[in-house]
């Protein structure tokens, strides 16, 4: 598969003090990778290294997914104005930009590869000025990323980790609900419009190729966007950062 047309195309740190920098600006990130003690498991420690190798390519397909989502929304919330984003609907968009970072910690803690930070739009700048737009880039990209996590369940079970697809079903249904919260966003009805999320790829590793042939991996001039982390303690992520529960994949989780 080469496309995203299927997809509803709805209207080494060198220092301590480096990472000491980084957790901070990723604040939360402590919680996560003490939650990521239960991908670091006996039966991690007893994998093949095929199986091994097999687990990280995944782990590094979802942080560059993760990447890319993070930079969308992130110009997306830096864009609110003209995409009449305010109050409880600028919230729903920046607790989607915290709780994908959140993933991309996950993955980078667990040593997925990045294989892209720089990323492009197919209908680039205007993306985020144009709310049209914007929500069908969030619906192609959310649908896809639901593609490749609930296919992700399917390859972890196969390689004997059935630990690592509750995670990813986990995140499969987050990103499902960033997509029918946007859509609701955005008036499009429903929001809630797939009786099952489709999984468009036969294997996770199809994931990038399907993206850069939807035009999201092929950045250019006028359309090249970087991804940069966000500062969960700045004054316009802090108060939405600390309504969000669940912060670590444990298997029991409370408010």
């Amino acid at each position: 598969m080469s496309t995203l047309s299927p997809l509803p195309q709805e209207s080494p740190d060198s220092t301590r003090h480096n990472r000491r920098a980084f957790l901070t600006k990723a604040a939360g990130a402590g919680a996560m990778v003490a939650g990521a003690s239960l991908l670091s498991s006996s039966a991690r420690a007893a994998d093949t290294p095929e199986v091994a190798a097999a687990v990280k390519a995944i782990f590094t397909v979802a942080r560059t997914a993760e990447q890319l989502a993070v930079t969308f929304y992130t110009n997306g919330v830096n864009n609110a104005a003209a995409l009449g984003l305010v109050g409880v609907n600028l919230d729903a968009i920046k607790a989607a930009l915290i709780e994908e970072q959140i993933h991309q910690t996950l993955f980078t803690a667990q040593g997925g590869d990045s294989l892209a930070d720089t990323f492009s739009f197919p209908d680039g700048p205007s993306t985020f000025t144009d709310p049209a737009k914007f929500i069908k880039a969030l619906q192609q990209l959310e649908g896809a990323f639901d593609s490749a996590f609930l296919q992700a369940v399917k390859e972890f079970a196969q390689l004997g980790h059935p630990e690592l697809s509750q995670i990813a079903t986990q995140i499969a249904m987050v990103e499902s609900e960033h997509r029918a919260v946007a859509r609701a966003i955005f008036a499009q009805e429903p929001a809630d419009n797939w009786a099952y999320a489709p999984v468009l790829i036969d294997k996770v590793a199809d994931a990038p190729a399907v993206l850069t042939a939807a035009g999201y991996l092929s950045p250019v001039a006028g359309n090249t966007y970087t991804y940069a982390a966000p500062d969960f303690t700045s004054a316009a992520l802090k108060p939405v950062y600390d309504m969000i529960i669940n912060k670590a994949p444990t298997d029991k989780m409370t408010a």
